[in-house]
């Protein structure tokens, strides 16, 4: 019983050592070196540089389907969510404003889906122009007698009204907010109201940016400044609470100047408001600034 006994913990021991000796050798002599490891399996930090470069390379050549393929074989359960996410924090850890709009920007265009495509196609209209050939036919008709001078009349009005429209830049100031309805749009302050959520953590500046025909306007820069700093935000962002939308979390105490970064009119005066619940209970809210193109 007894060398049944020893020889049963000879064979633990021996196991045990063996087991120490292999990882030993696994981890500190020869360990596994990776090769051509799929995007899925980097490191999380590698993965954020990697979803940086796919968003620099999408701002140079605009080729969404490419960059779409690409962030596919990180295999995010929501690559737009993540995206938004990822710009967000860059914003707060101070990155530089070019990797933080790219991320931005690559994440509105996932949450739009093939519509800018669509708004490329619409210089099309230049093609009206052979329209000048229609007046030709008239000074062709070669009757001297005066009635044929009534008919000549209306060519010269549709000359001039095929003119009007080169000048773009003179009178017609109603055509500008139409090809541009982004960041140097004119967007005029159209309501700030105090909001009070009490299922929020914190208190938040939210903003709202919509054009002249109603529909929210993302990428468009914000400043949000206090004394002794500022910030920049953007709209977009946050693709599942609109467009258009972007909120900025704030501190109590503080208050705040919000402003477009292209210039307008800005928002001065912004605090954490308090609030009070059914049951009495207090707590902080927000604001909520509403800007439009009129």
């Amino acid at each position: 019983m007894r060398a049944e006994k020893r020889g049963s913990w000879y064979l633990l021991t021996g196991l045990i050592l063996g087991v120490a000796l292999g990882l030993g050798y696994a981890w500190m002599i020869n360990p596994v070196e990776y090769v051509d490891a799929p995007p899925y399996a980097l490191r999380q930090d590698f993965k954020e540089q990697y979803r940086v470069l796919i968003a620099l390379a999408y701002q140079y050549n605009g080729d969404l389907e490419r960059a779409i393929y690409r962030l596919e074989a990180l295999q995010d359960e929501d690559i737009t969510r993540t995206l938004a996410m990822q710009a967000q924090q860059a914003l707060a850890d101070g990155r530089p404003e070019a990797e933080t709009q790219a991320l931005g920007l690559l994440a509105v265009a996932l949450g739009q889906g093939p519509a800018p495509v669509a708004a490329a196609d619409t210089p099309a209209t230049p093609a009206a122009l052979p329209s000048p050939t229609m007046t030709l036919p008239s000074p062709t008709a070669v009757l001297a007698s005066p009635t044929p001078a009534v008919s000549e009349t209306p060519t010269p009005t549709a000359v001039s009204t095929l003119r009007t429209p080169q000048p773009t830049n003179t009178p017609l100031p109603t055509l500008s907010p139409t090809p541009t309805p982004t960041i140097g749009a004119p967007f005029m302050l159209q309501d700030a109201t105090q909001v009070c959520n009490p299922n929020l953590d914190a208190p938040r500046l939210e903003v709202v940016i919509r054009d002249a025909a109603g529909q929210e306007v993302p990428s468009v820069a914000l400043v949000v400044s206090w004394s002794g700093g500022e910030e920049t935000f953007f709209t977009g962002l946050k693709p599942e609470l609109g467009l258009g939308y972007a909120d900025y979390e704030m501190t109590v105490g503080i208050i705040y100047a919000l402003r477009l970064a292209e210039g307008g009119q800005p928002v001065e005066d912004l605090a954490a408001v308090e609030c009070a619940a059914e049951d009495g209970a207090r707590y902080w809210g927000g604001w909520q600034v509403l800007f439009i193109q009129p």
